[in-house]
């Protein structure tokens, strides 16, 4: 493990950002607003156009919320263990909270839900359990272009297009469901080649566990 310029240097090492800072704040208010989203979809109905747009609005508003954290944190050196954490929280709870309201209004066919969430949470438990062999899997391309796919396709099923727009608004979606059961697949196998780079985490001690609370 390398060592920091300033411990080499014989000063005290760089410390953490605080958890109190605007990318976790983005967060966690895009945390907050979710059922606000949820109340929105279900109000509107896939029949009422004021409140589809509305709906559309907050989720757009919530998407460009997911930029902008990850934009500053890196930028700003605010990235923190707890934004590692609540961040994907956030984005999962939105995206999976929108396929439900797409389901339970007929807007969209349950099975499409039903693809995305198992991926999503499979490769979720699966990061995790890398995470304990000391393995990373870094972010790949297709995994942004999934993201994209699958936002863009929510946002036209949310907004009331004409009906010219309908099958083109199934064929993003089909679109996000292919990359997202490719991307799927692909990240278990670059797991499975990908050598442990990390050593396994040790388990706390009790000193550490007393500071963590």
């Amino acid at each position: 493990m390398g060592v920091s310029a300033s411990t080499a240097s014989g000063g005290s090492p760089a410390q953490a950002p605080s958890n109190w800072n605007l990318p976790n704040f983005l967060t966690c208010l895009r945390i907050v607003f979710v059922p606000v989203f949820v109340w929105l979809v279900l109000r509107a109905d896939n029949t009422h156009t004021g409140w589809m747009w509305a709906a559309f609005g907050v989720f757009a508003a919530l998407m460009l919320t997911d930029k902008l954290d990850g934009d500053i944190a890196r930028s700003r050196g605010l990235v923190t263990d707890f934004g590692k954490i609540a961040d994907p929280i956030a984005d999962k709870a939105l995206m999976i909270s929108a396929l439900v309201c797409l389901n339970i209004t007929g807007a969209m066919p349950v099975w499409i839900t039903v693809v995305i969430v198992v991926r999503e949470l499979g490769i979720t438990l699966w990061r995790m359990v890398l995470l304990r062999r000391g393995k990373v899997v870094p972010a790949s391309r297709g995994g942004k272009i999934k993201t994209v796919l699958q936002s863009l396709g929510v946002a036209l099923y949310l907004c009331p297009l004409p009906e010219w727009m309908t099958w083109p608004t199934h064929l993003v979606m089909g679109a996000a469901v292919a990359v997202t059961v490719v991307t799927g697949v692909q990240y278990i196998l670059d797991a499975q080649r990908q050598p442990a780079t990390l050593e396994p985490p040790a388990e706390p001690s009790a000193s550490a566990d007393r500071s963590a609370r």
